[in-house]
């Protein structure tokens, strides 16, 4: 695979993280505050989603999407997580984690894939700057 189809691939799986943790985080949060700011991000992680598939396969890429055990995992572990604290505190800083560790490889695969096509890395830069924005928002919940 080459380093246009696996920069759009860490993207597209990124993003699909995105979607479905914050479609469960939805269900679980109480606050109608923190979960209309949680439906903003879905929009958002849905967009650079159909973004990253839509550029895969125009460039005629395979989609590697997230493995049905990565799923699973997550999903246990948000529930696990938010089984005694479902305040939007708490889910909040799950989700800030979550986007610090999306900055950080983010960043890293701007760098290994610096060569990549523009309007690649200008998805991923996009993602990038969401993440960052993610973050300096969630905080108000903390």
């Amino acid at each position: 695979m080459n380093g246009n189809a696996e920069l759009l691939n860490f993207i597209y799986q990124n993003s699909q993280m995105g979607v479905d943790t914050i479609k469960q985080l939805v269900d679980i949060a109480e606050d109608d505050k923190f979960i209309k700011h949680l439906e903003s991000q879905l929009k958002e992680y849905k967009e650079i989603h159909s973004s990253a598939r839509k550029m895969l396969n125009e460039n005629g890429y395979d989609e590697k999407g997230i493995s049905a055990l990565e799923k699973i995992r997550t999903y246990l572990m948000i529930n696990m997580q938010t089984i005694t604290d479902k305040s939007a505190s708490h889910i909040a800083e799950m989700l800030i984690i979550g986007s610090n560790m999306g900055v950080i490889n983010a960043i890293k695969n701007i760098n290994k894939y610096k060569n990549a096509e523009k309007n690649i890395l200008q998805l991923m830069k996009k993602l990038l700057k969401f993440e960052e924005n993610n973050i300096q928002q969630l905080k108000e919940f903390l």
